[in-house]
């Protein structure tokens, strides 16, 4: 039900957070608003608020930063996240990951399916739970059905790193964290990440951590 000024609490909740400038604050893992799930977007927020809401996700991306963030993660239970990678990385991570460079780009109502069976392993972080990485096994390759903001189609397949990003949002908009997909054993802090694991790949990881890899 709409309040009584016409809005509803979710463009209420929304012009409340744009009310000041700069990045939006971040919620944290332990906020249930991560694990509600989310509305699906069906016009809550009229287009001007929309435009405002998605440079404000932008903002907080380049600031975080990160390559992905979904409205739950900025306290708002709406089916929109925003993904952008610039990929700077060494080549040898490049090739090992397949990650390559993405626009930015808004997803609205966001679905994805594998495409084939091949699945990949790789640490993976997440702007929620700062401070820590764990290896999450994942879709090699998958389709992604959504809309822009300007609610124009997508139908579009991913491949590398960028299912990955297209992945990890998605489920995030289903209350899904990453830590929910992981390897538990591999769970390593930021600084151990840097000491221990650098490889572009985890397979020490997996041997001197004891854990399988698909």
């Amino acid at each position: 039900m709409a309040s009584p000024s016409g809005r509803t609490p979710l463009a209420e909740r929304v012009e409340e957070l744009l009310a000041t400038d700069g990045p939006l604050p971040i919620v944290a893992a332990g906020d249930p608003v991560l694990r509600r799930g989310t509305e699906p977007f069906e016009g809550q927020l009229e287009p001007a608020l929309l435009a405002r809401f998605v440079q404000a996700l932008r903002v907080t991306l380049h600031a975080a930063p990160g390559v992905g963030l979904a409205a739950p993660q900025v306290g708002v239970g709406l089916r929109i996240a925003v993904i952008e990678d610039p990929a700077p990385v060494p080549e040898e991570i490049r090739l090992a990951r397949g990650r390559v460079p993405q626009p930015f780009r808004v997803l609205v109502n966001p679905v994805y399916e594998p495409v084939g069976g091949d699945r990949a392993a790789f640490f993976e972080g997440c702007l929620s739970v700062p401070g820590w990485q764990a290896v999450v096994a994942r879709h090699a390759e998958v389709r992604l059905r959504a809309e822009d903001e300007h609610g124009r189609a997508v139908d579009e397949v991913f491949t590398g790193w960028p299912a990955r990003i297209v992945q990890h949002e998605t489920d995030h908009l289903d209350g899904i964290l990453y830590l929910d997909r992981a390897e538990l054993r591999s769970l390593s802090s930021n600084e151990a990440m840097a000491l221990r694991w650098p490889q572009p790949t985890p397979e020490r990881a997996a041997r001197d951590l004891g854990f399988d890899l698909p």
